[in-house]
């Protein structure tokens, strides 16, 4: 299958060139150029697929590093809903997805693991899995569940590599946890990206995970120590060392936008936007879970449900996640406190979502969909995705000068 998109507006890592043209073949970019000479004798296959772009924005397809569900289901929850999930994902321009796990017991995270190594095996969209838990402090735990947080165990990371197949490709640890440092040394010699996140972890001790080989930083800002004067803490360590990216949440929920664009300013090129996205993500509001934990969606914001108190309680707008966060000057989401607001149980998010926050934060919309494409792709050390130049993956966005999706191409095929 070919298909050639002409007449657009280029937009990646390299830059932005106007009236683009784009050849693929099968799941490979073959050609690019610019103007009309695609129309060249034997550069077009003659049962090609063409469509005029009309001067619409040309992407590459987007990857997300960290999401749980959306369209109502949960990563969690088995093959099928990993498969549903994903298609509400795809329609949003996110060729290409990292499967997210909460927190939950080694002989239901294994049957996790199993799970998405097979779907990975027969769908090559899914780059593979990522846990999130059960490696984190309980003091910053935000939307995990305590009871199944524990150490790493050399028996529990043998289970998890083993269940894996190959295919777990980031793991989020709390570098202050007994035995984390050996862990990382453990995931980064099996080729997992190893994170820090969930964590009390100062500043010097995060370097320390660094130069063990963690190379990310789990939603910077959230869970975690805030920058403080005299405290850098672990954004900080992050910010400094060029080694490190530093994923973002952009839903104007967990990172206010002017954070958002002063850390793409003080760490160019570093940042991938992730969603973080839980079961609601282009779903309506209502009641969910994340993981065993009862989740509340009200205007788009998830929410821990207090068990103690009634749904509606848990989302009054006098105590919003930014409430919490100028109470105590910390977010809202990870603390080990009785909360002064609910906390944020991941989010709604979508990437196409992400990138247009981004952008009205004041973000370059190079910087902005180079986060959401060559970023990631560098992190999971897949120098194929992320460009729409030839030899690339023909994963292509197509989306309107508001950039909303209009359509969608994953290994030259179109998605719905």
């Amino acid at each position: 299958m070919s298909v050639l998109v002409h007449g657009a507006r280029k937009l990646d890592a390299d830059g932005i060139v106007d009236d683009f043209w784009l050849l693929t073949a099968g799941p490979t970019i073959v050609a690019t150029g610019t103007g009309d000479s695609w129309r060249a004798p034997g550069v077009v296959p003659p049962d090609a697929d063409v469509l005029d772009a009309g001067g619409a924005w040309l992407t590459p397809g987007l990857i997300d590093l960290h999401a749980h569900g959306g369209g109502g289901f949960s990563f969690d929850d088995g093959a099928d809903a990993i498969r549903s999930a994903l298609a509400v994902h795809r329609a949003h321009g996110t060729t290409r997805s990292v499967i997210s796990l909460v927190a939950n017991p080694p002989h239901v995270l294994t049957a996790s693991l199993d799970a998405i190594a097979r779907i990975a095996a027969d769908d090559p969209l899914v780059l593979g899995s990522h846990l999130e838990g059960p490696f984190l402090a309980p003091s910053r735990k935000g939307a995990h569940d305590v009871d199944f947080l524990g150490v790493p165990t050399h028996h529990v990371l043998k289970q998890l590599l083993e269940a894996s197949e190959g295919r777990l490709v980031q793991i989020t640890i709390a570098p202050e946890l007994p035995g984390a440092l050996e862990a990382i040394d453990t995931f980064v010699s099996a080729g997992t990206v190893v994170a820090i996140g969930h964590t009390d972890a100062g500043y010097d001790l995060t370097r320390e995970a660094f130069d063990r080989g963690a190379t990310l930083l789990t939603h910077a800002f959230n869970a975690m120590p805030g920058i403080h004067h005299r405290d850098p803490g672990p954004v900080t360590a992050a910010l400094d060392d060029p080694r490190i990216t530093l994923e973002l949440i952009a839903d104007g929920v967990h990172v206010h936008p002017a954070v958002l664009a002063l850390a793409f300013a003080a760490a160019p090129w570093r940042i991938a936007l992730v969603t973080d996205a839980m079961a609601a993500a282009g779903a309506p509001d209502g009641a969910y879970h994340l993981g065993t934990l009862p989740v509340t969606v009200r205007d788009g914001v998830a929410t821990l449900t207090p068990t103690d108190a009634p749904a509606a309680a848990a989302t009054d707008p006098a105590s919003t996640p930014h409430a919490a966060a100028a109470a105590t000057g910390t977010s809202a989401e990870g603390a080990g406190r009785a909360s002064v607001a609910p906390t944020i149980a991941g989010s709604t998010l979508t990437q196409d979502a992400a990138l247009r926050t981004a952008l009205a934060a004041g973000v370059d919309p190079v910087a902005a969909v180079t986060a959401l494409t060559a970023t990631p792709a560098r992190v999971l050390g897949r120098p194929d995705l992320g460009r729409l130049t030839a030899g690339h993956a023909a994963d292509l966005v197509l989306l309107t000068p508001t950039f909303e999706v209009t359509h969608v191409w994953a290994a030259g095929r179109p998605l719905p």
